[in-house]
């Protein structure tokens, strides 16, 4: 903010010294007085653009600073389904001290990589709980894999279906989330006759639902706390989120 702080002295000292006949005269600044601020103005900006680049960051700050302040309103308010909410699957320490909500889906890749750090951090950590929010955004194929990983939960078989498809790099149709659901032992007739249930439907509905409350549009992204992170974080930048929600000096 060095810039901005040098301009406005600069500013300052210009009205001060071209007001001054017209201020101990009780008068305002005339036309020429006023456009030769402008030209002042517009000469040091000339000078030093670095200005406009700290006043658009500092426009950013503020503007970063109001939207968290109505995201974290709007976590509040919808803490119960982000939290709460039994038909969620629960990856780490059902108990955990705290709790990371991940909205992802299996096609993306930035939610691959984000899964590995969190894995990272879980290994190490075993007080984190993290609660699981499918939420397909990038087709077709994207709805069948969160359809079929919801109705593993019936066979008790979603945390390996989980893994399984995270870590599956290429297609994912339909034919190789039913290929990926055999190889962990899953029967693949019940798991596309629960795919088709409503109640897994309304599952998925919920996570739109959250998401379009707290203006998540893409994957992946995370609720910790009262505050929403978007993006892959890093296994650092995990443990720092982490630190920051228990208080840690």
């Amino acid at each position: 903010m060095t810039a901005i702080r040098t301009f406005l002295a600069a500013l300052a000292l210009a009205v001060t010294l071209l007001g001054v006949t017209g201020a101990q005269a009780g008068e305002s600044l005339d036309e020429a007085q006023e456009a030769r601020i402008r030209e002042i103005v517009r000469e040091y900006l000339i000078e030093h653009p670095e200005v406009i680049v700290e006043a658009l960051q500092a426009l950013e700050a503020r503007e970063q600073a109001a939207r968290q302040d109505s995201l974290k309103d709007r976590v509040v308010a919808h803490a119960d389904g982000l939290f709460n909410d039994p038909t969620s699957p629960i990856l780490g320490n059902p108990d955990g001290d705290v709790t990371i909500v991940e909205f992802f889906d299996y096609r993306c890749p930035y939610c691959k990589r984000a899964h590995r750090a969190l894995a990272e951090v879980l290994e190490a950590d075993g007080n984190i709980r993290v609660v699981l929010k499918e939420f397909p955004v990038l087709g077709k194929d994207s709805v069948t894999a969160a359809r079929a990983a919801l109705a593993a939960v019936h066979q008790d078989g979603y945390l390996a279906f989980h893994e399984a498809m995270m870590a599956n790099e290429g297609n994912l149709g339909e034919d190789r989330v039913l290929a990926l659901a055999a190889s962990v032992g899953l029967d693949t007739a019940k798991l596309q006759q629960d795919m088709a249930s409503e109640e897994i439907v309304a599952v998925i509905r919920r996570s739109y639902a959250l998401a379009q409350a707290l203006d998540i549009t893409g994957t992946p992204a995370f609720v910790v706390g009262e505050k929403v992170y978007p993006g892959a974080l890093t296994a650092d930048q995990f443990r720092e989120i982490v630190r920051q929600a228990r208080g840690d000096s």
